[in-house]
């Protein structure tokens, strides 16, 4: 997965366990895309200090998801929902009953999956 977008779906999953302090540098840095300078000038903080800042609550976000794994679960989950979805235009766009039969039978394994995990 891209970097920017795993740092962006941990802030999205945990941020509000962060400070608002660190809330505010780090959704500045992330959200906004603001070098770590851009944070330092607009927070009055040294750049040194912003680096610290942003890479501790990378550090932090990541233990909340080495714990929890609630990213982890969410991409496994969008990912098979997206295969649910494959399989759905394919079976309204199908005549063959037995490929029809064969990807709802697909679905129910899909489907019987992620209901398991609940």
């Amino acid at each position: 997965m891209d970097r920017i977008v795993e740092k962006s779906l941990l802030f999205d999953f945990y941020g509000e366990l962060l400070t608002e302090h660190q809330k505010e540098v780090y959704g500045e840095y992330i959200q906004e895309d603001l070098s770590v300078s851009e944070v330092a000038a607009l927070r009055g903080i040294s750049r040194q200090g912003a680096h610290d800042m942003i890479r501790r609550c990378e550090k932090i976000l990541a233990d909340y998801e080495a714990r929890l794994h609630l990213v982890e679960h969410y991409l496994r989950v969008r990912k098979m929902v997206g295969r649910i979805h494959d399989y759905a235009r394919e079976i309204s766009e199908c005549e063959d009953r037995a490929v029809i039969c064969s990807r709802i039978a697909q679905i129910t394994e899909i489907t019987d999956e992620i209901l398991e995990q609940y």
